[in-house]
């Protein structure tokens, strides 16, 4: 490709049509498929553009679908319209041994009948199509691929993909760059895009800066609907070689009998100096009695409908419910708190350490299933600070046996490094970081009695705390 190549393609008709059986079992499949445990009856196509003609070695589809579900799992009749998904599809004759894992399966009618289909990512050369159309600039239908000119991108990067992903797909290019490619799409600005590009304007360096972004413009592409916003459908952003995760890094301390409080520490600074960042880069709001009282509603709306989902929280419902109470007593007096953007996803798995010490934090896409509007929406910073202390106390409870003090001693040292940077500890703010932290826990025994019973445990030794602030 030139640089900023602009190609005009077309997509045969009756495309999805013809890869409509295979998708429906290919992908509930997958991990970072958001609605398991309902079957999709169908798919509606928002954008599809021919990145590869299909040639009899090699072709290349980048799909935007959205699946449709049925209303209530295990019922036929109405279906309501599912998630958008981002799919690049691969098209040849026959797959290699290496690309068995990527198949989808095989085509048995439409423009695409005789070939298999498979997943793109799995392959070098879609890969490193990507890595190139973000280098040149290129606009291919309506795909957008933009990049920072300051960042030079070298060609020939050999790309590998990650297996490691839950609710997105990354490939890293030569230890050089990581992309990440969003799976669940919904339109208008995303703050993994959004944020970073803020921090790296204030010269914030505990965020890789993205160099390059993919954008779809789903106006005029075939089935778009009107007047749709862009989709951001992924960001390319340095790789930092060697680095370590910081739960994988807390797992290995635990396993060794070693502590984690200068790391803890550490990582508290660089999450201040993030939030920092934030203030300075985008607008800050006040939180007085009336935006209070609609963020303790949503609260206790999630706690009443966690209640009804998991039997073990009834004994301590009253008790949790005081944390919020609490918090509105606070600004009915007329107390008041500053909001600014966070990474509103915020534990271990989200940091790394560099093999020089450093953290980084990544993935600011804030919690998948909440809407787009409220993860962009302004937040006291504590709610970072109370996802952090949970995870210390997650890593902790997977020792054997569990080790509490461990996590303890994180928790205070994460809230003195933050201290240092920030110039004030998240723990004069008890009510407040109580009130996260509660919210943070039945979220997650929610999640656990769904997904990981064995898990539920771990959220309920928080319950037992956070429902008497007496035990905090």
């Amino acid at each position: 490709m030139s640089e900023a190549v602009t190609r005009t393609v077309t997509t045969p008709p009756g495309l999805l049509a013809s890869l409509d059986p295979l998708l429906r079992e290919w992908l509930p499949r997958q991990r970072w498929f958001a609605g398991k445990g309902s079957p999709v009856s169908g798919f509606a196509l928002v954008a599809a553009t021919e990145l590869l003609p299909p040639t009899a070695k090699l072709g290349l589809y980048h799909l935007l679908v959205q699946a449709h579900q049925p209303l209530q799992p295990g019922h036929t009749g109405q279906d309501r319209p599912g998630d958008c998904y981002q799919l690049l599809i691969g098209v040849r004759e026959a797959l290699p041994p290496r690309l068995a894992p990527a198949l989808i399966g095989h085509v048995t009618r439409g423009p695409l009948a005789g070939r298999t289909v498979y997943e793109a990512l799995h392959d070098t050369r879609p890969a490193e199509l990507l890595l190139e159309a973000l280098r040149t600039q290129a606009r291919i239908g309506g795909l957008r691929f933009e990049r920072d000119p300051r960042q030079e991108i070298r060609p020939g990067l050999v790309p590998r993909l990650m297996t490691a992903e839950q609710s997105n797909s990354s490939v890293v290019y030569g230890d050089t760059f990581i992309l990440k490619l969003l799976r669940r799409i919904v339109p208008g600005v995303n703050p993994d895009l959004e944020l970073p590009l803020a921090l790296a304007r204030e010269g914030c360096p505990r965020v890789p800066p993205p160099t390059a972004w993919l954008v779809a413009d789903p106006e005029g592409a075939p089935g778009s609907p009107p007047a749709a916003e862009p989709y951001v459908l992924g960001v390319l952003q340095p790789f930092v070689q060697g680095a370590t995760d910081g739960w994988e890094l807390a797992l290995r301390e635990l396993a060794k009998g070693e502590d984690f409080v200068s790391e803890a520490r550490a990582l508290g600074r660089a999450t201040a100096e993030v939030h920092t960042a934030l203030a300075r880069a985008l607008p800050t709001v006040t939180l007085g009695h009336t935006q209070l009282r609609s963020l303790v509603d949503g609260m206790t709306e999630r706690l009443d409908a966690a209640v009804h989902a998991v039997p073990a929280l009834r004994p301590y419902a009253d008790g949790l419910r005081s944390a919020y109470t609490a918090l509105d007593d606070l600004a009915a007096e007329g107390r008041t708190w500053t909001a600014q953007r966070v990474h509103g996803d915020l534990h271990l798995g989200q940091c790394l350490r560099s093999p020089a010490g450093e953290w980084a934090l990544i993935d600011f896409e804030g919690e998948p299933a909440r809407p787009m509007a409220e993860r962009r929406m302004p937040q006291p910073a504590v709610r970072d600070v109370a996802g952090m202390l949970r995870s210390f106390d997650y890593a902790a409870r997977t020792a054997d046996p569990p080790q509490p003090d461990w996590a303890t001693h994180c928790r205070a040292a994460y809230c003195a490094g933050y201290a240092e940077a920030a110039g004030r500890d998240p723990r004069t703010e008890p009510v407040l970081l109580r009130a996260y932290e509660t919210d943070k826990a039945v979220y997650e025994a929610v999640y656990e009695a769904r997904h990981r019973p064995d898990w539920l445990p771990v959220p309920m030794a928080a319950v037992h705390r956070l429902a008497s602030p007496d035990r905090i």
